[in-house]
This record gives C-alpha cells, structure tokens and sequence, in this order.
C-alpha cells in the first residue's frame, strides 16, 4: 500500500444520533460537530432535514446546522429527501447536501415508501437547483451488498443506480451495507464492478459491522482504489430498518487501519478517541471503538 490520502466523511452526528431513543439536547449535537472537525476532518455530516415525523431526533437541524462555528477547511454535508428539505437546507445555509435511495426496491418501498425510480425523480428538481445555486450533491445508496426484506441484491442493480445518481448530478456516490452482510470477497467484485460504471474517484464505501467485516471489507475497498469511506465516531449509529444491524463502522478503527497501511487522513486518533469516550459517555452507553478502547487502556485511562 502506498501514502496516498483517503477522505474520512464523518457521519457521527447524522447517521449516528438518528436512532438515538430519548431527545438530545442540541447543545451536545453541536459539541459533538466541533469536536469532530477539531479532530482534522474535512467532511462532517452535520444533520438531516428529513421530516421530523420520521426521524424526530434530528427535529431541530435548521437550528444546530445554522449555530454550528464553520471551519472554512471543512465541509458540512446534510441529508435531504426531496426539494422541500433541499430548500430547508439551503435556508439554514447548507452548501452541500445528499441524497439517498437504494439498490433494493423492497428496502427502498419501507425505507421512503417510494420505488427507487419514483426515488430518482424525486431527486431531480434537487440537481436541477443545486446546480443554479452552486450546491454540491452527494448520492447514498443502501443495501448494495444485501437487503433485510429480500435477501441478495443484484450487482447490476446497484451499477445501474450508482450510474444514474452520478450522471444526474452526483460528484461522489457512498455504497452501503446497511446490514453489514458483506464479506471482503464480494465488496472488491462490487467495487470493480461500480468502477467500471462511474470513476473510481467517485465511488465512496459505507460499511456496517453486523457481523464484524467492515474493516476487511474497508481492506478490500483500498485494494480496488476506492479512496472515500464514511465512518462514525465511536461507531455510533444504526438502521431502523434493518433488524438486527449495529452501528457504522467506528471512526477509531477506520483511521488505525489507514495509519497502520500507510495512508494520510489528516485525523488525530488521539483526539479522536477523546471524543468517542466523551460522546459514548454523554450517551450513556458503552464505548463501542475497539481501538478506542484500546488507546484509552494504553494511557491507563
């Protein structure tokens, strides 16, 4: 492996606190964005401007997103369903913004009770004004490796999304597994695959780590030339939608592999595992990173 650099997308405040049972405060949202970018990220996803009625703990976006400190170095993605949320976002003063469907009609149908075409249309007039306003658009798609309701995903389903998501618009497109099922077998035949239909440049990995593989499955990913994975902080996170499915790969464990194979992140782990302690804490719950823990017994804390 060589030095190249490969971008962490933060997804700890978004992707991680969705789920979270019990409200929290929007002052410890806020820490936990400036603690990150702190950290050396480039690219934290700050909140989802998603209807309140299905993601009630990210109900006050409009306020964390407009309070957040911006570093002029660092970006601040937010997740949008449609134009209504795009324009939301867009008043709060987001300058990027994703989108997301699936590979999987079934997961797509209980995710957003809509088709992943019907998905895809309802995208459009979002290209369309992100490109007037100079917005940057960023495309998700879930279930690329394996889907809680019918089982295997076809390969060229996912090709056929990731392609129309980026020719519309998209400068960058995040694969997840979002039950984790996938193995390093399958996710290096999926990412050369998706090579072959968008440049490699553009493709991004999501893994979560149901079973223990996203780290393998990162490894294999790299060896592809795939240079963009999203992680979380402390491993927070998780999918409604997917019974049984852990949390996103830990931001820890993420950078420690990067480090150790050679890879520049820009990303202090030690500060980074202070704030996997710290969130984990404020959450009351058990700190999920096990190179976090590990780290924390090294210092004797």
């Amino acid at each position: 492996m060589n030095s190249d650099y490969v971008r962490i997308v933060e997804v700890g405040p978004r992707d991680g606190l969705q789920n979270e049972p019990g409200f929290l405060d929007s002052s410890i949202k806020l820490e936990l964005i400036h603690r990150l970018a702190q950290c050396g990220f480039l690219s934290v996803e700050a909140t989802s401007f998603v209807s309140p009625k299905w993601v009630p703990q990210l109900a006050d976006a409009a306020e964390v997103f407009s309070a957040i400190v911006k570093n002029p170095k660092v970006s601040y993605p937010v997740l949008v369903p449609n134009l209504q949320g795009y324009e939301r976002a867009i008043a709060a003063g987001a300058r990027e913004v994703a989108v997301f469907t699936a590979a999987s009609e079934a997961f797509s149908l209980k995710n957003t009770n809509a088709s992943v075409g019907e998905n895809l249309e309802r995208f459009v007039p979002i290209f369309e004004r992100a490109s007037e306003d100079g917005v940057k658009v960023r495309g998700y798609v879930s279930c690329v490796l394996g889907c809680p309701f019918q089982g295997k995903v076809a390969v060229q389903d996912v090709a056929l999304v990731a392609r129309l998501l980026y020719t519309s618009g998209c400068y960058e497109v995040s694969l997840g597994d979002t039950i984790g099922v996938g193995t390093p077998t399958k996710t290096r035949a999926l990412m050369q695959a998706i090579a072959s239909e968008i440049p490699t440049s553009a493709i991004a990995g999501h893994f979560h780590d149901t079973y223990g593989q996203a780290i393998a499955n990162i490894f294999a990913s790299l060896e592809v030339g795939v240079r963009v994975f999203d992680s979380s902080v402390a491993g927070l996170g998780g999918c409604p939608y997917a019974k049984g499915a852990t949390g996103n790969v830990a931001s820890e464990n993420v950078i420690y592999l990067l480090q150790e194979l050679g890879f520049a992140t820009g990303v202090d782990i030690e500060k980074l595992v202070d704030v996997g302690a710290w969130i984990s804490a404020a959450l009351n719950r058990r700190y999920e990173s096990g190179v976090g823990r590990a780290l924390l017994a090294k210092r004797g804390a």
